[in-house]
């Protein structure tokens, strides 16, 4: 079973709540025929369509209808968005009586909190961010750990002796990747150079950049390097395919499968594995939830020990090593191995 902590809420505190939202004028999180009109979810830069991160989270909403009849409206943010937009757009969707409301990526941590406040009535989700809130489920990821498998592959497959990594953002969040990645590498096999490169220090054009993550990519792969796993959203699709078109390198995908999303189908074959974070679970568990008039809050943390991240093993290029990578897996759940969250 996954980790979850459930907050449980005082009578006093429920009250205030209450009486805060009715200075708010909060609007009922049911239509006017008495239903919700299902899930409100809020993506960050790149949409749904990015196939990588809010296509993973889009996947557990597409569940949801299928299996529990609930249907979903989504809004993508744009670049340079501040915290007052995301804030509209979450307002918006409580307003129009979605429940629960889920922002997609840790810049909605500080929206959905303040949101959250003024429409108690409402679940709200973060994906990527804790935020403060009886009404909030935060969902996390142990994505050091899929990464440091990633990196046990890595260092197993390298011809060279040298693997990349490009992070679209220099960020806590990012630098998770960054960790495990370089711990699975040099645990594996200290003789293989790592080589760190960042689309941006602070910017999320980072998830966003398709061209710049190209151009680092080709960087690397005329610097005789032949393994890249990309940590960037949207962006990592294009060091994707400037792996895809040197024979003999291959690219390492990150938050869904990327050797099943359709966008990538012709660069699938250059795509080792990917290390999968369960979005669309952690998704699909609150809205089921909700559904069920039990709604989580609190933080669920999702790991490697509770496959809540994984690696793919889709289109057999690992086959050859998964003896070692399921070694590494069960040194990490059981604690034998510690995986760093920092570089």
């Amino acid at each position: 079973m996954r980790r979850v902590t459930r907050l449980v809420s005082t009578v006093a505190v429920t009250a205030a709540l209450a009486l805060t939202a009715s200075a708010c004028g909060e609007s009922s999180t049911e239509t006017a025929d008495g239903e919700s009109p299902g899930v409100g979810i809020a993506f960050d830069v790149g949409g749904r369509d990015d196939q990588s991160f809010n296509e993973a989270a889009a996947r557990g909403a597409d569940q949801a209808e299928e299996e529990l009849g609930v249907s979903a409206n989504f809004q993508t943010a744009r670049n340079d968005e501040t915290d007052a937009d995301r804030e509209q757009r979450l307002t918006e969707l409580a307003q129009e009586g979605y429940n629960p409301v889920i922002g997609v990526g840790f810049l909605y941590g500080n929206a959905i909190a303040r949101v959250a406040e003024q429409f108690p009535d409402t679940t709200f989700g973060v994906v990527d961010a804790v935020a403060e809130g009886d009404n909030v489920y935060s969902m996390v990821f142990a994505e050091h750990e899929a990464s440091y498998l990633a990196g046990v592959a890595a260092a197993l497959k390298t011809e060279t002796g040298k693997v990349g990594f490009i992070g679209g953002v220099n960020i806590p969040l990012i630098q998770k990747f960054q960790a495990g990645f370089e711990q699975g590498v040099n645990d594996t096999d200290p003789d293989v150079v790592v080589d760190v490169q960042y689309l941006y220090a602070d910017d999320d054009r980072g998830f966003t950049d398709v061209a710049k993550a190209k151009e680092q990519a080709d960087g690397m792969l005329g610097r005789d390097i032949d393994v890249i796993y990309s940590a960037a959203g949207l962006a990592g699709n294009g060091s994707i395919e400037e792996v895809a078109g040197v024979e003999g390198a291959w690219a390492i995908g990150v938050d869904s499968d990327q050797y099943l999303q359709d966008g990538l189908a012709e660069y699938k074959d250059s795509i080792l594995t990917s290390a999968v974070k369960g979005v669309n679970v952690a998704v699909f568990d609150l809205i089921q939830s909700v559904h069920d008039g039990e709604p989580l809050n609190g933080v669920g943390e999702y790991t490697l020990a509770d496959e809540g991240v994984w690696l793919a093993t889709s289109g057999g290029f690992i086959d050859d090593i998964m003896d070692e990578i399921d070694t590494a897996r069960e040194g990490i759940v059981s604690g034998e191995i510690v995986v760093n969250d920092t570089p």
